[in-house]
C-alpha cells in the first residue's frame, strides 16, 4: 500500500506540470519520422516485436480500445464524482449527472474509433487488388474486398492506413488528457479512495507507456511512411477536434475537471 501511494504521488507530481500533455503529440510525430527513416534505410534490428503475433500485439493492441475503456471508465467516474462533492459541493444527484456527462466522452471516443476503422477498411478495399498465387488466369469474378481475397487464399494490395498508428496515438492522448483531473483533486492520505485512484493512475500510466512503445514498434517494422503518417495525423485530429475544440463548448462532454466549464467563475476553459 505504501509503495502504491508513493508511486501515485510521484506520478501526480510528474503529470502536474503538464509537460507530457503538451509534448506527447510532437513525440508521436517524431516517432513516426524516426521509425520510418530507420525502416526505409534497413537499420531496423531483428526483434520479436516485428512478429505480428507477439503477446503485446495479440493481447493488448488488438483490443486497445477495450483496455482503454476498461481503465478510463472507473477512473473518470470516481475522480469526477469526488471532485464534484469535495470541491464544488454538489449533491449526489448533480454529481452523478456530471459523472454521466464526462463519461459521454468515452462514447464519443468509441464513435471515432468505429468510424475511422471502418473508413480505413473502405479505403483499402477501394484502392486494392487481389493476387492469388498459383492461378493460371484471373477468375471471372475476382474478389472485390480484402475479406473475400483472404478467404480465397489471396494477397490483397491496397492503401492500408495504419490503424495501429491511429488508435494507439488517440488512446495515449485521450488517457493523458483525462489524467489532468488529478491536478486539482485532493483526497485523504491512506484512505481506500486514495488507494483506488492511485491504482487506476498507475495502471493508466503503464498502459500509456505500452501504447507509446507499440506505436514505436509499428513505426519501426510495419506499413509505408505515408500510411503511418496519415494514421497518426487522423489520431491527432480526433484528439484536437474533441479536447481542444468541441469539449470547450457548452453542449459537449466537457474537459476533465477542474478545466470543465462550470457555473463557478473560479474555473475556466484555459489549460
Amino acid at each position: 500500500m505504501e509503495r502504491l501511494e508513493r508511486c501515485g504521488q510521484w506520478l501526480r507530481a510528474a503529470l502536474a506540470a503538464g509537460r507530457l500533455r503538451r509534448r506527447l503529440p510532437w513525440l508521436l510525430l517524431a516517432i513516426v519520422l524516426v521509425g520510418s527513416a530507420l525502416k526505409d534505410n534497413e537499420l531496423v534490428p531483428e526483434t520479436p516485436m516485428q512478429n505480428k503475433h507477439n503477446p503485446l500485439n495479440v493481447y493488448f493492441v488488438k483490443v486497445a480500445w477495450a483496455w482503454t475503456l476498461w481503465l478510463l471508465l472507473p477512473f473518470i467516474a470516481v475522480t469526477t464524482y469526488q471532485f464534484a462533492k469535495s470541491k464544488l459541493h454538489y449533491g449526489p444527484t448533480k454529481s452523478i449527472l456530471l459523472v454521466l456527462r464526462r463519461l459521454s466522452a468515452l462514447l464519443v471516443g468509441t464513435a471515432i474509433w468505429y468510424i475511422c476503422t471502418g473508413l480505413f477498411l473502405y479505403i483499402e478495399n477501394l484502392t486494392g487488388t487481389c493476387s492469388i498465387a498459383g492461378e493460371g488466369s484471373q477468375p471471372h469474378h475476382p474478389p472485390a474486398t480484402k475479406q473475400q481475397c483472404l478467404q480465397a487464399s489471396g494477397v490483397w494490395s491496397g492503401f492500408d492506413i495504419s490503424g495501429h498508428c491511429f488508435l494507439l496515438s488517440y488512446c495515449a492522448l485521450l488517457m493523458v488528457e483525462e489524467l489532468a483531473v488529478l491536478e486539482g483533486l485532493a483526497t485523504q492520505q491512506n484512505s481506500k479512495l486514495q488507494a483506488v485512484i492511485d491504482a487506476l493512475l498507475v495502471s493508466l500510466c503503464l498502459l500509456t507507456m505500452v501504447w507509446v512503445f507499440m506505436f514505436f514498434c509499428t513505426a519501426l517494422y510495419f506499413h509505408d511512411f505515408s500510411q503511418k503518417l496519415l494514421g497518426v495525423l487522423i489520431g491527432l485530429t480526433a484528439w484536437y477536434g474533441t479536447y481542444r475544440v468541441w469539449y470547450l463548448k457548452p453542449f459537449s462532454p466537457g474537459l476533465p475537471l477542474p478545466h470543465i466549464p462550470l457555473s463557478s467563475k473560479k474555473y475556466s476553459y484555459s489549460r
